[in-house]
C-alpha cells in the first residue's frame, strides 16, 4: 500500500507503507488511516530525523570496511540504500513545512 504525504509547502511524497511505518516511527508518530505533523512538532520530528540518519551514515560507514570489492576472489557486494537517501523527500518536506510554518497530513 502507498501513503502519501501532503503539505502546502512541498509536492506530495509517496512511499510505500512500510517506510512511512518506519519514518513516523522515527519522529514518534504512528501511521494511521488518517494523521498530521503539526506545524509545532516539526522541529522535534527534523532532529529526531536528522539523528537516526547520522547514526546510519555512520552504521553503514563502519560497515563498508567488510566490503572487498575488486579484490581476487571476492565476489562484487552493493550496499542498499541507505536511510539518508529514503527518508530524503520526507525530510524534505518537513524542512519546507517548518519554513512556512505548515502542517504535513496523510490520508486525506
Amino acid at each position: 500500500m502507498l501513503v502519501t504525504f501532503k503539505c502546502h509547502a512541498s509536492p506530495d511524497v509517496t512511499m510505500l507503507e512500510n517506510l512511512a511505518q518506519y519514518l513516523l516511527g522515527i519522529i514518534g508518530k504512528r501511521l494511521g488511516p488518517r494523521g498530521v505533523i503539526t506545524h509545532d512538532e516539526l522541529d522535534a520530528a527534523i532532529t529526531k530525523l536528522e539523528a537516526a540518519i547520522a547514526t546510519d551514515k555512520k552504521e553503514r560507514s563502519e560497515h563498508e570496511g567488510h566490503f572487498h570489492e575488486g579484490e581476487e576472489g571476492r565476489d562484487h557486494h552493493e550496499l542498499p540504500v541507505g536511510l539518508a537517501q529514503r527518508a530524503f523527500p520526507f525530510l524534505d518536506m518537513l524542512r519546507a513545512a517548518k519554513k512556512e510554518q505548515n502542517d504535513i497530513v496523510w490520508g486525506i
